[in-house]
Parts: C-alpha cells; sequence; structure tokens
C-alpha cells in the first residue's frame, strides 16, 4: 500500500464531523514533527463549537546573499467532514475506509483527506531528497471549512497577519479536477455577496384585497427586474456576476389570508468585475424605483480572489504536465473556499485536488489510480519552486 493511501484511510476512519478533528491534525503533526516543523494548535469559537486549527511551520536559516530571498509555501486544508447521510445506503460505512473495484469509499475521500495526505507524503518525499532546502513550508489546517468558517482558517490568517507572518504562495487541497487528477485548477474564486429583503404589505382577508396589500404582487415586477439584470460581463478569468433567489417565504399557511410580508433570500457571486457596493447600490435602486416598502440586510460571505499566471501557477501547471501529460484548465468557478480569507495574506492561492464528482454526496470516493499523481504532482511543485531559490 502507498504511504499516501494508508494515511487517507487513518484520517478518512476518524469521524471529524464539523467542527470536531477527531484527531486528524494530531495525526498530521505527528509526522510533521520528525521533519523539523513547529506545529501549534490554535483553538477558537465557543464551548459548544470549538474549532481546532493547525498551524505547522518548517523554517529555514536564511540563505545566502547570492541567492533569493527565503519563500513560504503553505499547503491549507479541512479536516472536517459533513454528515454522511444515511449509512445503511452506503456499499461501506461511512468512516470505514474501504477499497472497491478501484475506488477508496468513504466520507472525506474526495473532500479532502487524500488531499491532506499528499501532501504530508509529498513534504516528507521532498525534505527527504532535499533536506537543505531554502524553501520554507507550512501546513494551515481547519476543522470548520464545511461549517460556519467563523473560527477556522480566517482565524489563523488573523493571527498570522497580527504576528507579521508572510506567506508568499498557497496550495488549497480542495477538489477541484473533473475527470481526471489535473485536468482543473482554481486559480480564484468568485465573491460571495448574500442579502435577507423583508417587503411589507398589509394582510386581510383574500376576498377582500381591496382592504389588504399584498406584498408578493408588489415585489414580484422588481424581482422580475432584477432577473434580467446583466451585473457585469465577467472578465478573461470569471464569468458574469449571477444574481440568483434561493428562499421566498410568505403567507401564514391558510389558503384564504393575504400576508402582511414576504421575506425573499438572494445571492450574488460576483467577479472582480463588481464591487459589494456596486451591487448593493443597484439593486437597492431597483427596489426604490417600485416603490416598495421593505427592509434588507446583507452579509457578504468572502470576496473575489485571483492569481494570474506567474510562479505557483506556472510551477503547478509543468507540474501537472510532466505527471499527467495533461494541459489544465484555470478556472473560477464553483463555491467559495477557505482560499478568500488565505488571498488576503498571501498574493498566490491556487486550488488543486483529486476529481469531485462525488463530493458531499452518499458513496463519496476517490479513484485510487489518482492518488499517486496527486502526492506526485505536490512534490514536484516543491521540487521547482525550491529550484527557483537557487536559479
Amino acid at each position: 500500500m502507498s504511504k499516501t493511501l494508508h494515511l487517507a484511510e487513518q484520517l478518512i476512519a476518524r469521524h471529524s464531523l464539523t467542527p470536531d478533528d477527531a484527531g486528524c491534525q494530531q495525526i498530521i503533526a505527528e509526522r510533521l514533527a520528525p521533519l523539523g516543523f513547529s506545529c501549534e494548535t490554535i483553538a477558537s469559537g465557543p464551548t459548544d463549537f470549538r474549532v481546532t486549527n493547525l498551524w505547522a511551520k518548517r523554517a529555514v536559516a536564511p540563505v545566502q546573499s547570492t541567492q533569493a530571498a527565503t519563500k513560504l509555501i503553505v499547503f491549507a486544508g479541512h479536516t472536517d467532514v459533513v454528515p454522511s447521510g444515511p449509512a445503511q445506503q452506503w456499499r461501506c460505512h461511512p468512516f470505514t475506509p474501504t477499497q472497491l473495484d478501484g475506488k477508496l469509499y468513504g466520507r472525506g475521500a474526495a473532500d479532502m483527506k487524500t488531499s491532506l495526505a499528499a501532501f504530508v507524503v509529498a513534504v516528507e518525499e521532498f525534505l527527504t531528497a532535499q533536506p537543505t532546502t531554502a524553501l520554507s513550508i507550512g501546513f494551515l489546517l481547519t476543522s470548520d471549512e464545511e461549517g460556519p468558517a467563523l473560527d477556522g482558517t480566517v482565524k489563523v490568517c488573523e493571527a498570522l497577519q497580527a504576528r507579521g507572518e508572510r506567506i508568499d504562495y498557497c496550495i488549497v487541497g480542495e477538489p477541484t479536477s473533473l475527470e481526471r487528477t489535473g485536468d482543473m485548477i482554481k486559480n480564484g474564486r468568485r465573491g460571495t455577496l448574500s442579502a435577507r429583503l423583508t417587503v411589507k404589505g398589509v394582510q386581510g382577508h383574500i376576498a377582500y384585497p381591496h382592504l389588504a396589500k399584498n406584498p408578493i404582487h408588489l415585489v414580484a415586477p422588481a424581482l422580475a427586474e432584477l432577473v434580467g439584470v446583466e451585473w457585469d460581463r465577467g472578465n478573461a478569468f470569471f464569468p458574469p456576476t449571477s444574481w440568483q433567489i434561493s428562499n421566498i417565504h410568505g403567507g401564514t399557511g391558510a389558503s384564504n389570508v393575504i400576508p402582511g410580508a414576504v421575506v425573499i433570500d438572494f445571492n450574488f457571486r460576483f467577479s472582480t468585475e463588481s464591487t459589494p457596493e456596486s451591487l448593493q447600490t443597484r439593486l437597492a435602486a431597483v427596489l426604490e424605483r417600485h416603490e416598495l416598502d421593505y427592509d434588507l440586510t446583507w452579509t457578504l460571505g468572502g470576496m473575489p480572489f485571483l492569481t494570474e499566471p506567474g510562479t505557483l501557477v506556472d510551477a503547478v501547471v509543468d507540474a501537472i504536465k510532466q505527471e499527467t501529460g495533461l494541459t489544465t484548465v484555470l478556472s473560477t468557478t464553483g463555491g467559495t473556499s477557505d482560499g478568500r480569507f488565505i488571498a488576503k495574506i498571501c498574493p498566490q492561492v491556487i486550488e488543486f485536488g483529486p476529481p469531485n464528482g462525488s463530493i458531499h454526496k452518499i458513496d463519496e470516493y476517490v479513484n485510487i489510480a489518482d492518488i499517486e499523481p496527486l502526492t506526485n504532482i505536490y512534490r514536484r511543485v516543491l521540487e521547482k519552486l525550491s529550484a527557483g531559490l537557487i536559479a
């Protein structure tokens, strides 16, 4: 059995539902400590939702003046997983890692315990071959990525920023590939801006509409207009900003009552061509134009970030090409990740991991044939970045 496969099975066997790390980070820290990593646990959150974060770093002595300055690359990810759903519907128990038909099954197999295992083994192999590298290496792991994400990566980034810690490159092990490991990486993500809109009317009997004001009817034309708005056209790296309604709540449950209010939840996934302020202003203008009586509460979930082709992107693209022969696709599609927090303190952040077709599903799995290439790609990236320091 490969070292990565064995470690992935150890991690999958831990019942690490958010925010319980269930000892995953301890397993990883015990592998990193003999390599010269200083491992620090940063706990955060209330007692009934305590989040465990691991910050591990292997620093190096200042390089000679003839060489470039030391750089720090961080491998980032999460040890928590989403609930498994009905265990009886799985081919195997979701927390009993099982190899069947060339696949490794288990909750977290793709999202993202295999990536974490590949990080560790890649670093072990790299440091065995290059123990005196001028490249500093770090790990930033959290047990609160699948949950509220209030006490996880964001707290570690705040602590590092307060200490003046500089991160030059970061690889987040999110499952970004489609069919084969390496066919797609994320070099950025869209921002997310959510809101709850409450439109007020006057409750009344449905048979006497002239004595009431139906807020659903009042807001409908505004919603139709908002659906048709072109918020921006995107750019070379981002698709156009989208606006989507996720929930509409109105009425008392009775079929003969006009409701007094309707509540609408919606979300923007926005590109770098728009700002939260511009989107808020434009949406409010539509509501005002329709003369609605409303309340509006906004929640900014994350700003967009982008890493253009350069040192890190080029290293990952080249490593994928050499290991798999694939020409990877750069993409910013999909949901948010903790990369949005890391991008605030690191200028080059990419996300790369195994195929994501089974994540959050019953029978989550990773193809066993994808595991070694993933490890090798991470190791090749380290080799390329290290070589760049002495070129």
